[in-house]
């Protein structure tokens, strides 16, 4: 009867929703079976990272106009960039602007010289698990290892071409 029910509410729809839903259906069933899901499981978007041509300016915005709590600026050399964090209650956003002359970041505002969002970083709750996994799906990685990100906690980037034009920095919670 539900997959009779699944079926006649799913008839309009496009292929992929139609997977989608199916997918889900699939997933529960599992579950109830007690099949093993993910190893790991993604948490809660940590920031927005935007690169800046001026940290001063762009610190001022979001403190002097804006009013909202931002930290010093901290360099990071090992990732070739200052950075500074803006609280918004219900995340961050990182203003980062290049250090040194082999900095992303810079290669980044020569190509957009207004700056702009560069990643987006979401917490995993088991960052090697997530790499194992997110390999084994073809998702490359911009490192071998991860790395200590500007939290103090290891972080991996995966390639934008392989999510959808995004570059994303996972975070171990």
């Amino acid at each position: 009867m539900a997959s009779a029910l699944l079926k006649v509410a799913v008839s309009g729809l496009s292929r992929c929703s139609h997977l989608t839903i199916l997918r889900a259906h699939a997933t529960t069933a599992a579950l109830r079976q007690g099949i093993p899901g993910s190893l790991w499981k993604l948490g809660r978007l940590n920031h927005i990272a935007i690169a800046v041509p001026d940290m001063e300016k762009a610190t001022a915005l979001y403190r002097d106009i804006l009013g909202a709590a931002v930290s010093d600026k901290v360099p990071l050399p090992e990732h070739g960039v200052y950075t500074v964090f803006v609280e918004l209650g219900n995340t961050k956003l990182e203003l980062l602007h290049p250090l040194g002359e082999k900095s992303p970041i810079a290669g980044f505002l020569q190509k957009n010289k207004a700056g702009g969002m560069h990643h987006i970083c979401i917490e995993v709750d088991d960052i090697n698990a997530a790499i194992v996994d997110l390999k084994a799906k073809n998702i490359r990685m911009l490192s071998a290892e991860p790395r200590i990100g500007a939290h103090g906690k290891p972080v991996m980037f995966l390639h934008p071409k392989d999510c959808d034009g995004v570059l994303v920095e996972l975070e171990q919670a």
